[in-house]
């Protein structure tokens, strides 16, 4: 789950020689943005001594006009850009802002503290206080580059992930999480393709990523769907006190799916959700292997979800192109789903079978039992009519030759109607795509 008893507990500030707390006695800062190269030096007059080429004016761009103004990316990226241009005033009544936004925002409290001390002492670290906590100050120092790092990342406008090959025309939105970034981004369903809306700052888990196993605190990598919707009445009355750590409430997402079991990875209970409420945010690597927003992000993340429907692709590092560099392989995809239909609808079981992978599983049956069904079922049966609707095709992350795809599929035969929806894997193999897994949706 999300974060352990006693994680989400308010951070206690020590003091420093029996004066104000941490946060506003601060010993040292070292202003570094790491996505623009910004080292600055806060001397004890206040002035800063540039190490380095100082802040850009010209942030990258934001969400859109508005919300660029007041997310927390951009009044810190302002507050640091006051710094290199020596207006340490300046710098306080920016870092106020945020604070009067963002009330419980740990970081810019630390970095409010910093800036104050300056005036008496020069600074070159985040907090580096005598006796401070040294992993609570890191994970502030980490959160600060990720921020930064991400509000000058250029927005991919134009641009989309190349695992979301095909929407299905149900799905409003798609979810995909890139770790590297400490990024979730949204994007919405136009006629089958994916265009950008917006993105939030997410924390993963405190191990990283690539999740194996029940405990390890890792984030999972792959293609899954939100399952569920828990309100915070709901985690209440599940979790009680406990249930504070996921804040206004939580999406569980359908880890361990097919592949994970293949590669024989488990454990449960990986989820979307908010954030304590005695904090604005987490750091990075925070939580115990789920993805967490904000309370206020988690919320507007919320509102388009469908459960069931809503994918969520995990990646670590988006891989980005233009709309169309996927078509062909959405084509190639297609057109051997509907091989695969029309020889199950001819009772060629022969020719059917030509679409499996040797590793092919379903349940418990390999492709030799899933073989031997299917000449037994077919034996008995005249005729069959199949229909298949309502297609997504998600590539897998950091593969080339693995695909997710989803659909409806209404079945009719001699002796049989059944209507389902359907989840296949497939895989390239000997330059062919074949299903590797096939199941319920």
């Amino acid at each position: 789950m999300a974060y352990p008893a006693g994680k989400g507990r308010r951070l206690k500030l020590p003091t420093l020689r029996g004066s104000r707390p941490l946060r506003y006695a601060a010993a040292t800062l070292l202003v570094a943005a790491v996505a623009g190269g910004v080292l600055v030096m806060i001397s004890r007059t206040g002035q800063a001594v540039t190490a380095v080429p100082a802040v850009s004016a010209v942030p990258a761009p934001g969400i859109n006009g508005r919300e660029a103004a007041i997310s927390p990316e951009a009044l810190l990226f302002r507050t640091l850009h006051e710094v290199s241009n020596k207006r340490l005033d300046s710098a306080v009544s920016e870092v106020d802002k945020i604070i009067s936004t963002y009330p419980n925002f740990r970081l810019a409290h630390l970095i409010k503290g910093d800036l104050l001390l300056a005036r008496t002492r020069p600074l070159t670290t985040v907090g580096n206080a005598a006796g401070a906590p040294k992993d609570q100050l890191e994970d502030l120092r980490e959160e600060a580059r990720a921020r930064l790092a991400r509000f000058q990342h250029q927005r991919p406008v134009g641009l989309t992930p190349r695992y979301l090959v095909q929407m299905q025309p149900e799905q409003r939105h798609a979810l995909v999480v890139d770790t590297a970034k400490s990024t979730l981004y949204v994007f919405e369903n136009r006629g089958g393709e994916a265009r950008y809306v917006t993105d939030y700052y997410v924390s993963i888990g405190k191990n990283g990523i690539d999740k194996f196993r029940e405990g390890d605190n890792k984030t999972p990598l792959g293609v899954y769907h939100v399952t569920g919707s828990l309100s915070r009445d709901r985690l209440n009355s599940i979790y009680g006190k406990l249930a504070e750590q996921y804040g206004v409430g939580a999406l569980p997402i359908s880890y361990p799916n097919e592949w994970d079991r293949r590669e024989g990875r488990n454990g449960y209970g990986i989820w979307l959700h908010g954030v304590p409420f005695d904090t604005y945010s987490r750091p990075p690597r925070a939580s115990n292997g789920c993805v967490a927003l904000t309370n206020e992000d988690f919320t507007a993340v919320s509102r388009g979800v469908q459960t069931g429907l809503t994918p969520v692709i995990i990646a670590n590092g988006v891989d980005w192109v233009a709309p169309g560099a996927t078509r062909a392989v959405r084509q190639e995809l297609v057109q051997r789903i509907e091989s695969w239909r029309r020889d199950w609808e001819s009772l060629d079981t022969d020719k059917y079978l030509t679409h499996y992978a040797s590793g092919f599983s379903a349940g418990k049956m390999d492709l030799e039992q899933w073989s031997e069904q299917k000449r037994k079922v077919n034996a008995g049966k005249s005729w069959i009519k199949l229909k298949l609707g309502k297609a997504s095709i998600f590539l897998y992350p950091g593969r080339d030759d693995l695909a997710v795809v989803s659909f409806d599929q209404d079945y009719a035969s001699s002796n049989l109607v059944n209507q389902m929806r359907k989840r296949q894997y497939w895989i390239r193999e000997r330059g062919a795509w074949r299903i590797l897994n096939e199941g319920s949706a």
